[in-house]
């Protein structure tokens, strides 16, 4: 097992910290650091404290280094809080991209240096070859991340149906559903009943009916039933299917106008179906 003091010398020096410095971080005085670095060990309390500063799970001040990337990446992660650590996932996927694409100047340029010199443009990173796709949002407002191994067999046969697809493509371009998903969205996990939908929408109540029935038949609504002094009354719950959410998000991206190649790498030379 590594010494404490030679791991909290190496991560100093890793993230160009005098002892001084990380005293200060600390709370220490410079003298407890240089004990610590001359096989001194640190009062436990300020354990957590150190993993902290340099960024770090306290197991690898106690020399137990993941035994692999993932593991690090995980174990950093569980570490962060959700908000956090959904950004910093982010930046990992940056990461990821920027190794795939194997160019040396690109691991060095972090998302935070790209420049976003007109706010109406979208920049994004796109790689299209044998082995899969990735894409990437970088627009500073707006970030996403999308990569997809190839299948083996090609990406046709995993499609069940194309007919199925246009009948739910169909769905997504009537405007009433539309309009019904979205306000859907900022209700989940509430029953609504058509009424509540309908002074929502502004779409007819017997319209919205027939659309609920629509967006069942597709498994993106739930319906279920309720006794009144009026009888019974449908209500409609939407699904927790993320998947919606991708769907519109890459349709908005296919019809944006103002779109910036911040990298692009094209190198396919199998087709994209077979």
């Amino acid at each position: 097992m590594v010494e404490i003091g030679k791991k909290i010398k190496e991560l100093r020096i890793e993230k160009g910290y005098t002892q001084e410095q990380l005293g200060k971080l600390l709370n220490v005085s410079t003298q407890a650091v240089s004990k610590w670095e001359r096989g001194g060990t640190p009062d436990i309390e300020l354990l957590p404290s150190i993993a902290d500063v340099f960024d770090v799970n306290i197991d690898i001040l106690f020399g137990r280094e993941p035994k692999s990337v993932e593991m690090a990446i995980a174990q950093t992660l569980r570490q962060t809080t959700p908000e956090e650590g959904y950004k910093r996932a982010f930046k990992m996927c940056w990461a990821i991209n920027a190794g795939l694409a194997h160019e040396e100047t690109l691991i060095y340029d972090s998302l935070e240096n790209i420049k976003y010199r007109d706010t109406d443009h979208k920049y994004f990173s796109k790689s299209v070859v044998d082995s899969g796709i990735l894409n990437m949002r970088l627009a500073e407002d707006f970030r996403t991340f999308f990569l997809m191994p190839e299948p083996d067999g090609g990406i046709l046969n995993k499609i069940e149906s194309i007919e199925d697809l246009q009948r739910l493509f169909s769905v997504f371009a009537d405007m009433n559903n539309l309009k019904i998903i979205f306000y859907m969205y900022t209700r989940l996990n509430t029953p609504v009943d058509a009424t509540l939908i309908s002074k929502n929408t502004d779409i007819d109540k017997e319209q919205v009916e027939e659309c609920m029935k629509i967006l069942e038949e597709n498994n993106l609504v739930d319906i279920t039933y309720i006794e009144t002094a009026q009888g019974d009354v449908a209500v409609y719950t939407f699904r927790q299917e993320c998947s919606v959410i991708p769907f519109l998000c890459f349709a908005d991206e296919i019809h944006k106008k103002q779109m910036i190649d911040y990298w692009v790498q094209f190198e396919r030379t199998k087709p994209l179906f077979y």
